[in-house]
């Protein structure tokens, strides 16, 4: 198998810079991808799936007339390559679309970045992985009221390379690795599903210093614990927000409607609200390529640094993610947030790690005021449903427990947060200082049909006032 740098030689980008000058290209880029990975199920103790993927393949980008076109090959003979450069030239010949006049960073990135692992994954044999995952989905059998166990593995390695015909030059490798688990229970004729993953980008170590077995039976023991609980009251709460919900709400209801195509296209409800308050002061809400615990995004496909971004500033909109093309549109910098799901798709308006910042309260300081409301966690949530437009959404927590007199009381189950972004976060009346991130190698983001791998969080929040459907 070719190396990258081999694979890269082959293509000779320099030569097809040069000729989509020639073919009328005011301006090109080349994204060359080269992404590996593997990926284990086992359910109920048997191996269900072992699949490994290898895709290489470059996307080009031109403008001609300020019309872009786009093409994709896995083909990288020097006749493929030509033939889908001229495609690109071709397509964008063919539109009025003015998407490609691009708003210029404030600095050329030319910058190489590996992110090592200690152990690579791709190099422990199939049986040591199959085997762990046996045993951690044999550990979720802890009663005859698990009726299904389903235990997934996945880890991949991406490389990506940028080029343009601007000098823009960049290139990554990042690893990612998870695991997430779903045992299903019934008690008394209830059935509880209850999933949960996590990852990161490292390598097989994160596998290796972990109890999975732990983790496993810990999931099966709140699905049992969900099934045999009642569903509280529906009802204007007080609740508490643990770090992974939070940014699920944040990503989800707030983040989405920062991305600044959304905002100029009309499709979200930050639209025309630049420096209006928003939320409660406490409350600032970031988007940054590079935090323990995230995703890693060191710069985007379009090759501008991802740097901090300050979306909401103690609870003032202050601006909104952007790639070059909505950069140019608002009159902004472009923030690095122009992603591709891979090679085959155009860059678009995306998150890297978006979450609240760290607040001043304690855990138990914020649930101490409290005489009667909920806890919600996202650990076994479900699925949601967003509006950016409008702002509303409705969630469906995972493990969840009343708060009464000041102290954690019993576990309720099918608990759905419900409501207006803006509304809600308005009503945040205490900001925790635990802040953490999390980042899954399930569950990527999906936007416009392209996935992409983020990260989300912040610390645990305290919202005065948030509708809870119940029973």
């Amino acid at each position: 198998m070719k190396t990258n740098s081999e694979l890269l030689n082959q293509i000779d980008l320099d030569r097809v810079l040069k000729k989509a000058s020639t073919l009328g290209a005011s301006y090109t880029d080349i994204r060359f991808q080269n992404y590996q990975e593997e990926i284990i199920q086992i359910e109920d103790e048997k191996l269900d799936n072992f699949n490994s993927s290898n895709r290489v393949g470059i996307g080009i980008r031109v403008t001609v007339n300020s019309a872009v076109g786009f093409a994709s090959t896995s083909d990288l003979s020097k006749n493929s390559v030509d033939e889908t450069l001229r495609v690109a030239v071709k397509a964008a010949k063919s539109f009025t679309s003015k998407k490609g006049v691009f708003a210029q960073p404030k600095k050329l990135v030319q910058k190489q970045v590996f992110r090592p692992t200690k152990i690579n994954p791709f190099d422990i044999s199939p049986e040591e992985k199959v085997s762990l995952l046996i045993e951690a989905n044999k550990a979720a059998k802890i009663s005859d009221e698990i009726k299904n166990r389903t235990t997934i593995m996945g880890y991949s390695e991406n490389y990506r390379f940028f080029v343009s015909s601007e000098g823009f030059q960049s290139s990554s490798s990042i690893p990612l690795i998870g695991i997430h688990h779903l045992s299903v229970a019934s008690v008394n004729g209830k059935l509880e599903r209850m999933g949960y993953g996590t990852g990161d980008c490292l390598g097989y170590d994160f596998i290796a210093s972990r109890d999975w077995n732990e983790f496993t039976t810990d999931v099966s023991e709140l699905a049992v614990q969900a099934a045999n609980a009642v569903a509280p009251p529906s009802g204007t709460y007080t609740a508490i927000a643990d770090p992974d919900l939070v940014g699920l709400l944040v990503h989800e209801a707030f983040g989405h409607a920062a991305e600044a195509d959304l905002v100029f296209t009309g499709s979200s409800t930050l639209k025309d609200r630049l420096g209006e308050q928003l939320a409660d002061e406490q409350v600032t809400i970031i988007d940054q390529g590079d935090i323990p615990g995230g995703y890693y995004v060191p710069f985007d496909d379009e090759g501008v640094m991802k740097e901090k971004t300050v979306i909401l500033d103690k609870g003032v909109l202050k601006g909104y993610m952007h790639d070059r093309n909505s950069a140019n549109e608002l009159h902004v910098q472009p923030t690095g947030n122009a992603r591709a799901q891979d090679f085959e798709n155009q860059p678009q308006v995306r998150m890297t790690n978006t979450f609240i910042d760290n607040g001043k309260y304690s855990f138990d300081e914020m649930v101490e005021d409290i005489k009667t409301g909920i806890y919600v966690k996202r650990k076994g949530a479900g699925g949601g449903q967003v509006d950016t437009a409008s702002g509303t959404f409705t969630f469906r927590c995972g493990e969840s427990y009343m708060i009464r007199n000041g102290e954690l009381a019993e576990l309720v189950r099918g608990v759905v947060l419900s409501g207006l972004i803006l509304d809600t976060l308005k009503t945040v009346d205490a900001v925790g200082n635990d802040l953490s991130i999390h980042n899954r190698f399930f569950g990527a983001c999906g936007k416009s049909g392209q996935r992409a791998s983020v990260g989300s969080g912040g610390p645990h929040i305290r919202i005065q006032e948030i509708p809870i459907g119940g029973k």
